[in-house]
């Protein structure tokens, strides 16, 4: 399989349009369209926020992988469970933006801003 049938298969699966997916990758409606119809291969770094986008490796979408999951099940159903606002977690693991770790109070607050944006919607 192409990596146009591998993007369009991933984005019907999701039930996106062209326009939406476009918009979450930041490209052109267009530039999908002809990635999609195998008339342009994306650069590397339109590549990876696609993958991204889809947790999925670049590999899987150049068709060199039948594996889409980036990590193994088994992690994968770990970082899914994963509650947050669990103290012992946030005191096991560091939470960082841009390089510089969040303070205990930080990650609060990220964590208070998730909720009420979650809450709005």
């Amino acid at each position: 399989m192409k990596y146009g049938n591998r993007i369009a298969k991933l984005r019907d699966e999701r039930r996106l349009t062209q326009e939406e997916l476009a918009g979450k990758v930041g490209i052109t409606r267009a530039a999908l369209s002809h990635y999609e119809n195998n008339r342009r291969e994306p650069d590397y770094e339109t590549m990876q926020k696609i993958a991204d986008f889809f947790h999925v490796s670049i590999d899987y979408i150049m068709g060199r992988s039948s594996e889409p999951s980036v990590v193994d099940a088994k992690v994968q159903e770990f970082v899914d469970q994963l509650e947050l606002s669990d103290q012992d977690l946030l005191d096991k693991f560091s939470l960082t933006i841009d390089g510089k770790p969040l303070t205990p109070e930080e990650a609060k607050r990220f964590i208070a801003f998730i909720r009420a944006d979650r809450a709005m919607k």
